[in-house]
């Protein structure tokens, strides 16, 4: 089976090509075997780029653990940049289907290659029961979350998969190593939850780092990006056009208030192509 390695500001994935290519029917299985950084390719994922019937071509995203999710920011920019350099459809405007929808793109390429791809993430969701999260508030925000010993202060907001934000002083390993799997497995949370840790450094810059469901520490998450710069500007700590940095790199990140979508851009990145054994 052929696959790309590709990567969005260190958040990376390997990604198959089902418009060429198939997979096992266990794909829970293959997601875990190739993304163990020891014995198989290493990722934080499997991304599977198949026909669609609504878009330009569809994305189904696998998390470490062989877990499914809705929607990946980083992904589906290198998903996009797949499509048009390997000619499924070489468009600088180009829509994607996803777990949380269909998300329309715009695509920077440079000597016929994409390096840079900029993605309409859609409306925050806002309602807790949809997030979803038993915390209180639509959505919930500066919340108290007990947490062993601790409580957080924290805010929730979905970008078509859950994120909880919690603001600190400074962004560290015990932070994200330590706290963050409490979170994420936070009886608050019934489908599990993104816990992002975030020090802002301006009204219109932050620091992130984010511990992600089924795959713990990323190099960066996008819709978990989206979600503290809604975040940022319901608490009043961030307006609404915001630079994110990630320990990947940066995202720039946009909330209209016009049309109340979130825009993203930033990096995508091919690494190299083989072959996995069936």
């Amino acid at each position: 089976m052929k696959f790309t390695k590709m990567h969005g500001a260190g958040n990376d994935y390997v990604y198959v090509n089902l418009f060429e290519e198939t997979v096992p029917e266990d794909v829970t299985e293959l997601a875990v075997a190739i993304s163990d950084r020891h014995t198989g390719v290493g990722s934080d994922g499997l991304i599977l780029i198949e026909p669609s019937d609504t878009a330009d071509a569809r994305m189904r995203m696998f998390n470490a653990d062989g877990s499914e999710s809705e929607m990946c920011g980083n992904g589906i920019r290198c998903v996009a940049k797949y499509v048009y350099d390997h000619g499924i459809a070489v468009k600088e405007e180009m829509t994607i289907e996803t777990g949380a929808g269909v998300l329309a793109l715009t695509l920077f390429p440079e000597n016929g290659k994409v390096e840079q791809v900029r993605v309409n993430m859609g409306r925050p969701i806002l309602k807790s029961e949809q997030i979803p999260t038993t915390l209180e508030g639509d959505p919930p925000l500066n919340a108290e979350l007990p947490l062993g010993d601790r409580t957080l202060e924290v805010t929730c907001i979905s970008m078509g998969n859950p994120h909880c934000i919690t603001y600190v002083d400074e962004v560290n390993d015990e932070w994200v190593h330590r706290v963050g799997p409490e979170v994420e497995a936070h009886s608050a949370f019934p489908n599990r939850v993104n816990a992002e840790f975030i020090q802002v450094l301006s009204p219109n810059e932050f620091i992130m780092r984010v511990w992600e469901r089924g795959s713990g520490e990323t190099m960066a998450c996008g819709t978990g990006a989206c979600a503290v710069a809604v975040a940022g500007v319901l608490t009043g700590r961030t307006e609404r056009n915001v630079l994110a940095h990630l320990p990947g790199g940066d995202l720039h990140l946009e909330w209209s208030s016009q049309t109340d979508e979130v825009f993203m851009t930033g990096p995508a990145t091919e690494v190299f192509t083989g072959y996995w054994p069936r």
